[in-house]
């Protein structure tokens, strides 16, 4: 049998533990500057000049409702506030000054005051969140002026009409199930342990403002076609009836490239021929600047030549290719978890200096694993020449023990023989409540049209070990419908149904080969490793969860240089690429290049 039984019944997890977390702090942690948290602008894709970030002390308080679920969109802000909060920092957070769990029986408030001066007819103030997990209802000077629902992606509100001369006081309500519900929320859980991370709920993302134009650009998206040389950019305006121009300029800031159209609806596509275009490699990360006026307003992005997609090498196997050449990919696990800032990373620098870690150790690819990043981190993966591959988040109920993970792991060949089309079966994949299908699907698509803007992501990822997997090939080709542009995984790990452009396995406990495809789709081992190795003093718990336990950096770095080689030899029979567990320790996880407080680089030691 090709399983290696002793290292399943060693990576078997247990039961969580209710072990207390040790507080561990990054450097950027601890030079955190209260007064000017999370300062850059948070929006590369689309920037004005002038905006106000509304990071930093917030009152807060949490308040027993039994139906919190709810009362979220119509409960009554508190008479008492507990304290201040740092944003945005989630309250279960050490670097939000709170310190404490909001449960799904709770409440979670924030409050702050904001000066406007005198009103200004022919401007509007918009509102933006980067991020509330789960659910929300915004209040200005008292007055509802939105509601919004989902942990992840980012959300603007208009609150001109609220506000008056002086002083005006924001306030937000914030829900969260956590495990006790089916929303989308990754690897968080309030009884945390093993793959399982500590819940995160409210702000974990900037919250900002800005005034802009009465008629103004409300979205933008890059359509490079490099094999054309040529840019179609679509861009979204308040009110039809003006004309939208785009400025490109490349690197050096000389202009190769205009164009025009009037806006005869609120969405409108300019095309401008740039001709022999520069392209984005790996190795020469080139971008091109942007410039899009419409009326008085004016936003600035940028963009990059590149194409991504699954090709036959000149053998006729089927590879990943960049820019129509096969890139042999070199990834590695990112879930973007911080033990000071939980999935709010403490600074930009702390961003890029994972991203860097991953290059200087020779990986061309990030896989961001069940979460979606702040737009900065994947600004900072264009501009770095790091491949991005994005997973779709998962939710659900908790699959069943049996069917999303023992069963996949002794019987290989269940990953190709489970049928995700039957209902019976999406119970076991905990994917049974329709509110759950439902949110997942739009959830999916609008991160893909917030996210393509961007050269860095190369592929797409549908389900991640069966979590909430369900029609994986109906849905794979409604997500292809929103970017045809990249190749997509449907199933990641295991119960392939022969969709997208991958088969895609993940291998802990079998020796390292390329499986035969029917499909004749690139292979890719998309996990595999996670080997184990705790530095004293840099780590949360001393439980540990994984792969192959090391006593020493030296039989660690040794381990993991055989494996990766091992796996590198496999590109010569048809290997597409990989992706190695991973980054950084997350909690009971202690398998990374980096300690979770990034403290200490276990290659370097």
């Amino acid at each position: 049998m090709d399983l290696d039984l002793r290292r399943v019944l060693a990576a078997k997890p247990g039961e969580p533990e209710e072990a207390v977390l040790e507080p561990l702090t990054t450097v950027w942690g601890e030079a955190l500057d209260t007064s000017n948290v999370l300062g850059e602008y948070p929006r590369p894709t689309m920037r004005r000049s002038a905006w106000t970030n509304l990071n930093g002390w917030w009152e807060y308080a949490i308040v027993e409702s039994s139906s919190a679920q709810d009362m979220w969109s119509i409960a009554r802000p508190p008479k008492v506030w507990d304290g201040s909060i740092l944003v945005p920092f989630s309250p279960e957070s050490n670097l939000s000054g709170a310190g404490r769990t909001l449960l799904p029986t709770q409440l979670l408030w924030y409050r702050r005051t904001i000066e406007v001066k005198e009103a200004n007819n022919a401007c509007r103030t918009l509102l933006h969140f980067g991020a509330v997990d789960y659910a929300c209802a915004c209040y200005v000077n008292n007055k509802r002026v939105a509601k919004h629902v989902g942990g992840y992606l980012p959300f603007c509100v208009d609150i001109t009409d609220a506000l008056h001369a002086g002083s005006n006081i924001i306030e937000l309500c914030v829900a969260d199930p956590s495990e006790q519900g089916t929303q989308l929320r990754g690897k968080q859980r309030l009884r945390r342990g093993n793959m399982w991370y500590t819940a995160q709920s409210g702000i974990w993302q900037t919250v900002w403002m800005e005034e802009v134009p009465s008629t103004y650009i409300k979205g933008v998206s890059a359509l490079p076609n490099a094999d054309a040389g040529s840019l179609c950019v679509k861009v979204e305006v308040s009110e039809p009836g003006s004309t939208v121009s785009v400025d490109v300029q490349d690197a050096e800031g000389g202009l190769v490239g205009t164009g025009s159209a009037l806006a005869e609806t609120t969405e409108v596509l300019v095309n401008v021929r740039i001709g022999d275009v520069h392209l984005w490699d790996v190795d020469d990360p080139y971008l091109y600047d942007l410039r899009i006026a419409y009326g008085k307003d004016e936003v600035l992005s940028y963009t990059a030549f590149r194409t991504v997609g699954v090709e036959e090498d000149s053998a006729g196997v089927r590879r990943f290719c960049l820019n129509h050449k096969p890139l042999f990919v070199r990834g590695i696990l990112d879930q973007g978890y911080w033990p000071d800032g939980l999935m709010t990373a403490p600074s930009d620098e702390a961003l890029v200096f994972d991203i860097q870690t991953a290059r200087s150790a020779g990986f061309n690819m990030l896989r961001k694993h069940i979460k979606v990043e702040s737009e900065r981190w994947y600004w900072h993966c264009d501009r770095l020449g790091m491949l991005v591959w994005q997973d779709m988040v998962s939710g659900g109920d908790l699959p069943g023990e049996w069917s999303a993970a023992n069963i996949p792991t002794l019987f290989r060949r269940s990953w190709t023989s489970f049928k995700d089309t039957q209902p019976r079966n999406w119970k076991r994949l905990g994917a049974a409540d329709k509110a759950y299908r439902d949110e997942w699907l739009s959830t999916a698509r609008a991160a893909i049209g917030h996210l393509k803007s961007h050269p860095s992501i190369a592929t797409w990822i549908v389900f991640n070990e069966s979590w909430g997997q369900f029609l994986s090939v109906q849905n794979t080709e409604k997500l292809r419908a929103v970017d045809d542009s990249r190749p997509f995984v449907a199933t990641s790990g295991w119960y392939d149904q022969g969709a997208g452009d991958y088969f895609a396995v993940h291998n802990y406990f079998r020796s390292m080969r390329v499986y035969d495809d029917p499909h004749n789709r690139a292979f890719l081992i998309d996990e595999f490793g996670g080997l184990n190795y705790s530095v004293e003093g840099h780590t949360s718990v001393s439980a540990v969860y994984g792969y192959d336990i090391y006593e020493t950096a030296s039989a660690w770095q040794t381990a993991l240089y055989n494996l990766l080689g091992e796996v590198d030899a496999l590109e010569a029979f048809g290997l597409s690429g990989f992706v190695y567990t991973q980054i950084c320790d997350v909690e009971e996880e202690t398998n990374g290049l980096l300690t979770y407080d990034r403290r200490i680089n276990k290659l370097l030691q």
